[in-house]
Parts: structure tokens; C-alpha cells; sequence
């Protein structure tokens, strides 16, 4: 009994032996279990707090970039508003600059009397809105080449050439023959006749005669009766005169009378110069009337000036440079935004 006693007391240390070490073993575990999961909690929570961290930083970057989209958004809808608007004032600005040089055009050619400062202008127009090459102007540029083929297809007077015809008038003026000084025509065929019978009657007489006396003196005779002839018959001179008033012009006052007629030439000029038509027709037509009342008229420098004043008067003719309504309705149309 002893002996059972003393093994199962053996047994039972044992047996708390075993359990004392696998409970501290079990202790050890959960100490170890304990630390490994305090080390997890701890890096847990560190791991939170640079999630939050990181959160809170992706937060702030995604709220910066929402800023950035929208500052873009905005920079972007007023890039657009600049662009319309520097489109919208440069139109603005070729339409304006267009109708002004139209503008400043058709108030040279009306002080001028011609049509080029406008054609000029409207060929430089068209080359520009070529260049522009805009749409909503391309109906200004229809306009402009259909007013200009307008403006061309007019004839307008040249007061340059008629200023150079009518100085040309005036310097035929000094080589004019008066009637007062004309040459009667056929008075130096009629001397050269008489001369030229006597001569051949001197020739014949020279060849029958030789050398005899009676031939020369009848040479020399008849020589002398014709120049006595021909001095009698210039002594004399019958003239069908239609103004008396032009033969009796005195030498002193032929000056005058040629000074008379450039001055109405030169006052028809400076009305052509003035564009005052009407004015340098009266003149022209006083010309010629002093021309045909005191003149030869059928000399040739008489007949190139009438020739010169009758030119000038049919082309001195009032013409009105067309106005370009058509274009400037267009550009105001452009100017409008319609």
C-alpha cells in the first residue's frame, strides 16, 4: 500500500511537473503571442497613421488638382473669349481700315476729277481681304471687285492730257498769222511766172540771136519789164475780207490780241484744273472765236489749234466718278456682325 502510495505520489509530482512546465511553456507562448501581436498592433497603427497620413495627402493633391482643373478650365474658357475677341477686332479692324481708305479714295478722285485714287484703293482692298482670306468677309470681297469693275468700265476725263494739250494751244498762239500780216496765197507762185517766161524767152532769143547785140538788149528789156511788172503788181493786192475789224488791227495792239487768246486758254486750263467744265467750255469757245475773227484759219498751226481746242472741248465733258454704295454697304453689313 506504502509502495502504491509512493508511486502514485511519484506520479502525481511528475504529472504536476509536466503540467508546471507545459503551462510555462503555454505562458511563454502567450508572452511571445502577446509581444508579436503588441509589434502588430504598433505597426498596425503605424501603418493607419500613414494611411491617414497618405489619405489625408492624396486628399489635399486631389483637391489642388480639382483647383488646377478648374484655374485650367477657367484659363481656357478665357483663352477662347481672347481668341473670339482678337478675331472680332481684327475684322473689326480690316473692316474699319477698309471703308476709311475707301472713304479717303472717293474724296481724292472727287477733288482730282479721277478715278484711279478709288480703283487704286479698291484693288489694294481686294488684295487684302485675299490675304485675310476671312468667311463671314468674303461678302465685302464680291462687293469690292463688282464695284470696281464698275468704276473702270467709265470713262473719265484725263485732265492731265487736256492740261497738255491746251499748254501745247497756248505755245502755237506766238507762231499764229494774223490777218492783219497773212501773205496773200499764190503771190510767190505768181512772181516765180513771170520770171520764169522771161527767162525762156531770154533763152530762145539767146539761141537765134548768138551773139548779136539786138538779142541782148532785147534780153535785158524784157528782164527789166518784168520786174518793173512784178514790183507793180505787189504794190497791189485784192483780198475778200469778211471782218474788217481784224485788218485794221494796229501793229501795237497785235500783241494784245495774241495775249487775249492765251490768257482764254489759260483760263480754260485752270478751270479744267478746277473741274469747273462749263467755265472752260465758254473760254475754248471764246478761243476759237478769236482765232477764227483775227486769224488765218488756213494756216497749218491754225489748223492743228483748232484741231486741239475742238479735242479738248469734246473731251472737257462733266462725268461723275461712281460712288462704291455696294461695298459700303457690305463693310457696314461686316461691321454689324450680320
Amino acid at each position: 500500500m506504502a509502495a502504491v502510495a509512493g508511486i502514485a505520489i511519484v506520479a502525481a509530482l511528475v504529472l504536476a511537473w509536466s503540467t508546471q512546465q507545459r503551462i510555462k511553456s503555454l505562458e511563454q507562448d502567450l508572452v511571445r503571442r502577446q509581444a508579436d501581436s503588441q509589434a502588430q498592433a504598433a505597426e498596425a497603427r503605424a501603418l493607419a497613421r500613414a494611411a491617414q497620413d497618405l489619405a489625408r495627402e492624396s486628399a489635399a493633391k486631389g483637391a489642388l488638382l480639382e483647383a488646377r482643373v478648374a484655374e485650367a478650365s477657367m484659363q481656357r474658357s478665357q483663352i477662347e473669349d481672347l481668341l473670339s475677341s482678337v478675331s472680332r477686332s481684327r475684322d473689326e479692324n480690316v473692316v474699319a481700315d477698309v471703308e476709311a481708305a475707301i472713304r479717303v479714295a472717293l474724296q481724292q478722285s472727287a477733288l482730282t476729277g479721277s478715278a484711279e485714287p478709288l480703283v487704286a484703293t479698291l484693288k489694294q482692298s481686294d488684295e487684302r481681304l485675299a490675304r485675310y482670306n476671312q468667311p463671314r468677309l468674303e461678302r465685302v470681297r464680291r462687293a469690292v471687285n463688282r464695284d470696281l469693275d464698275r468704276v473702270k468700265a467709265l470713262g473719265v476725263v484725263d485732265i492731265g492730257s487736256l492740261t497738255v494739250r491746251l499748254d501745247e494751244a497756248v505755245r502755237l498762239v506766238d507762231e499764229l498769222p494774223l490777218l492783219a500780216l497773212a501773205e496773200p496765197r499764190g503771190q510767190a507762185a505768181a512772181a516765180v511766172r513771170p520770171t520764169a517766161a522771161a527767162s525762156a524767152a531770154a533763152s530762145a532769143v539767146a539761141g537765134t540771136a548768138g551773139t548779136d547785140w539786138r538779142g541782148r538788149a532785147l534780153q535785158w528789156w524784157q528782164d527789166a519789164g518784168s520786174q518793173v511788172g512784178n514790183e507793180i503788181r505787189s504794190l497791189v493786192r485784192v483780198t475778200r475780207i469778211d471782218r474788217p475789224e481784224a485788218m485794221l488791227v494796229a501793229p501795237e495792239q497785235q500783241f494784245f490780241v495774241r495775249e487775249n487768246l492765251k490768257l482764254r486758254l489759260l483760263n480754260a486750263r485752270l478751270a479744267l484744273l478746277s473741274r469747273q467744265f462749263e467755265i472752260a467750255q465758254s473760254d475754248m469757245r471764246a478761243a476759237q472765236s478769236a482765232l477764227d475773227r483775227y486769224f488765218d484759219r488756213g494756216s497749218k498751226r491754225a489748223i492743228a489749234l483748232t484741231d486741239l481746242l475742238r479735242q479738248v472741248s469734246a473731251q472737257a465733258r462733266q462725268t461723275g466718278v461712281p460712288r462704291p454704295d455696294e461695298t459700303l454697304a457690305a463693310l457696314a453689313t461686316a461691321a454689324a456682325g450680320r
